[in-house]
């Protein structure tokens, strides 16, 4: 399985990363540092998930969803974002994303999101 996370804070990559390799085994994590590597990205790898940050340079988390669902209108997204507006959370639960997980990211989430991952 393949898990591309776009994010603009390196800190969060790694930690986003550290934590879910522990719950998902024969994972590999892709990272990119903004919206627009993470569009190219996410063309040139297809990753099963997609875990996305809202504020981002060059193109936004919220763009950045548009523009994946434009290409693939099954894919499955993951929003981990410190973004907590209620109008932000109704519009991308719009967008047929699968979760918004709250900023900071910690184990009890990263186990939210594995389950979810894993079917359970």
């Amino acid at each position: 399985m393949k898990i591309l996370v776009v994010d603009d804070s390196v800190f969060s990559q790694k930690i986003t990363c550290n934590l879910m390799k522990g719950l998902l085994t024969d994972t590999e994590f892709i990272v990119a540092g903004d919206g627009e590597e993470g569009l190219e990205k996410y063309k040139a790898i297809q990753p099963d998930y997609l875990f996305v940050d809202l504020l981002m340079p060059k193109i936004d988390g919220k763009e950045l969803i548009r523009l994946v669902k434009e290409i693939d209108s099954t894919a499955k997204i993951i929003v981990i974002s410190a973004d907590v507006q209620k109008n932000v959370r109704e519009e991308l639960e719009k967008a047929d994303i699968l979760a918004f997980i709250n900023k900071p990211l910690n184990e009890d989430k990263a186990k939210l999101i594995s389950a979810l991952i894993k079917g359970e």
